[in-house]
Order: C-alpha cells, then sequence, then structure tokens
C-alpha cells in the first residue's frame, strides 16, 4: 500500500480546529489500514508571521513542494490587520498558488437534500443542485502588474490593479472545465465581461476557440458574469460547469456557497499542470469559508468543508476514489441525522460541537 505525504496548514483562527477533525480522519484511516498517510504541520499565516515575522517561509514551501497535496485550513484575521501588507497572512496563500503553480480552483456547490431548508432560497431551487464553479487562480486582476497605489499630491491618491491574462493561461482552465464537464453534465458556461473590458473579449475568444478544436461534443455557452451571478440566484441548476477568471470566480463561488445554505459547507481544490513524466500534479485542498475569527476556539466551527476538502484530496491527487465516495456518503448520512453545527442549525435539529461533528462523520465511515 502507497504512503501519501501530506502538509498540513492549519493557519489561524477556525484553521486548526476544523484540521483537528481531518487529523482525526487520517489517524482511523491510518489505524484501520484503509490508506497509509504520513503528515506534517506547518504554520502559514498569521500564525507564521508571529513566529517567523512572513506569512509562510522557504522551509515550509520546500515541504509543499514536495508534498504529495497540501491540506490548507484558513488565514487571517483583525489581529494583523496592521502588518504591512506583503506579510499579510493571505500572501501566503497567493504564494502557495503562485509558487506551486496552481491554476485551476474547483468549488463545487452541492445543496444535500437535508439541508435545503438552510438556504435562503426555495427549497425546489436548490434542491439537487450540483454545480462546479472553475475559476482561474494565478493570473487576472490578482497578480497583474502594475499594482499600485500612487500619491498624486493635494490629498489625493489613485489605487491601480491591473486585469492581465495570455492566451495560454484561458486555454489550460478552459481544458480543466471542459475535461470536468465530460465526467458530469457535458455543459460548460463561460463568465467574462467581453462588453466592457479587453481581457474579455480575450477570455471568449479563446474559450470558443479551444471548444471548436477539442471539445465540439460539450456543450458551451457564454453569459456576462453580472448576469451569471443573477442567473446563480434565479435558477442555478440550469448551470453544471461554469468557468471564469480570477475576480469573478472569487466572487461567483462565494455567491453559489450561500445557495447550499452555508460557507461551513464548502470545499475547494486547486490543482496545477499535470507533470508529463510523473503524472501527478501539485495541489491544495482548502474549505471556503475562511479563519472566521468571530468563533475562533469556541467549538462552533463546521468541520465539514474541511473534511469535504480532504475528500477532494482523496480524489483528485491520491487516486483513493472510492474512499472519496465513502466520506461524501458519510458527511450526507450525518446530516441526514439531523446534526448541525450553529451556522446550519435549524429548528428540531440536533446541536453538536466541531469535535462532535468530526467524529460523527469517522462513525459513520466506520459503518460504511
Amino acid at each position: 500500500m502507497a504512503t501519501h505525504k501530506l502538509l498540513l496548514l492549519p493557519g489561524d483562527g477556525i484553521g486548526p480546529e476544523v484540521m483537528a477533525e481531518v487529523e482525526r480522519l487520517i489517524d482511523w484511516c491510518n489505524a484501520k489500514g484503509v490508506a497509509r498517510f504520513e503528515t506534517e504541520t506547518s504554520l502559514v499565516g498569521g500564525a507564521a508571521y508571529d513566529a517567523d515575522q512572513l506569512p509562510i517561509t522557504d522551509a515550509t514551501m520546500a515541504k509543499a513542494e514536495a508534498a504529495d497535496a497540501v491540506i490548507f485550513g484558513a488565514v487571517g484575521g483583525p489581529k494583523w490587520d496592521s502588518v504591512p501588507y506583503e506579510h499579510r497572512p493571505e500572501a501566503g496563500l497567493l504564494r502557495l498558488r503562485k509558487d506551486l503553480g496552481l491554476f485551476a480552483n474547483l468549488r463545487p456547490a452541492v445543496c444535500y437534500p437535508a439541508l435545503a431548508e438552510s438556504s435562503s432560497l426555495k427549497r425546489e431551487v436548490v434542491e439537487g443542485l450540483d454545480i462546479m464553479i472553475v475559476r482561474e487562480l494565478t493570473g487576472g486582476v490578482y497578480f497583474g502588474e502594475p499594482k499600485t497605489i500612487t500619491d498624486l499630491g493635494n490629498g489625493q491618491k489613485r489605487g491601480i490593479d491591473t486585469q492581465v491574462y495570455d492566451t495560454y493561461e484561458i486555454e489550460r482552465i478552459a481544458r480543466v472545465a471542459f475535461d470536468l464537464a465530460r465526467k458530469r453534465g457535458n455543459k460548460v458556461t463561460s463568465m467574462e465581461k467581453r462588453n466592457v473590458m479587453k481581457s474579455g473579449l480575450l477570455w471568449n475568444e479563446v474559450v470558443t476557440q479551444v471548444h471548436a478544436r477539442e471539445y465540439p461534443d460539450v456543450k458551451l455557452e457564454h453569459q456576462l458574469a453580472d448576469s451569471g451571478g443573477m442567473n446563480l440566484v434565479k435558477w442555478p441548476k440550469q448551470f453544471d460547469v461554469i468557468v471564469t477568471d480570477n475576480l469573478f470566480g472569487d466572487m461567483l463561488s462565494d455567491i453559489a456557497a450561500m445557495l447550499t445554505g452555508s460557507l461551513g459547507m464548502l470545499p475547494s481544490a486547486s490543482l496545477g499542470e499535470v507533470n508529463a513524466k510523473t503524472g501527478k500534479r501539485k495541489a491544495m485542498y482548502e474549505p471556503v469559508h475562511g479563519s472566521a475569527p468571530d468563533i475562533a476556539g469556541q467549538g462552533k466551527a463546521n468541520p465539514l468543508a474541511m473534511i469535504a476538502s480532504f475528500g477532494m484530496a482523496l480524489r483528485y491527487s491520491l487516486d483513493l476514489g472510492e474512499l472519496a465516495d465513502k466520506v461524501d456518503a458519510a458527511v450526507a448520512a450525518v446530516l441526514a441525522k439531523g446534526l448541525r453545527t450553529a451556522d446550519i442549525m435549524s429548528d428540531g435539529m440536533t446541536a453538536v460541537s466541531t469535535a462532535q461533528m468530526g467524529e460523527a462523520v469517522v462513525t459513520e465511515l466506520q459503518a460504511l
């Protein structure tokens, strides 16, 4: 049995609490012989800044490079608001994405039947929802240059962020979306702002070319990103795979998150290019919810997005799809039994802590 090397980066806020439930799951897998994992834990974000005056060290980056997958918790919080911009906790996350070449962010939005009432939308709108947002992660306005704040004098300043995309960046993210669609509903919706942005015009052109040249069997449609956001709320089940740029992907995936009832339910995967020699790719897996410093240390955090992110690692990096299916089934079973953390609590359900929810998932895995 192969041994899989994992780097765990709990980070800040509720990160360590939800990561502890992944560690519980890993320990169970090792003890039962279901799979074999070797883990190492390092600092990132504000915790790393407190220790080393850096949001991530070169030593931790080397461990990330060597790992089969990185499992990431969350970074940031008010404690570090005054930290220099280049050393802010989020810079550690951005460096991981950039240096590992994690250009493709996969954010599934799945509405479990037991949570349909937790959504702010009507049950019939969200029940059975299963969409995948594919966000380009290492280009666009978050990384484009120039990126400056200039003092113009007379009390005036000018902030500049630059939206930049090259053809190859759009081609490779489009291929990820089309490949995923072939294994799902065979439909891709590309979203940009070609009506007002030159980068949107190029995005539309390149995605169309890749489709015609390599994926004519997949249905492709185009929507403006603002209209797409409206349609996500109006009738989300019209979508299967959505592919979009870094900025719009950031916003649209959070909209999709709330369709499911809670940010605390949504995992994500960030993938790099496939290595032609090894067939493997750099990858990092993290929950969408962020560090939630207001509830940190209180046992209120929902660990299911973190656990589901680990499930995505099993599926996309470790070739353990059967175990990933069981993790997903265990999460669904726990919810069906009415167990709820505070963020998804509703009348008639049973309130549980972070640790109790994690323990319940392992119990369901044991039954499976």
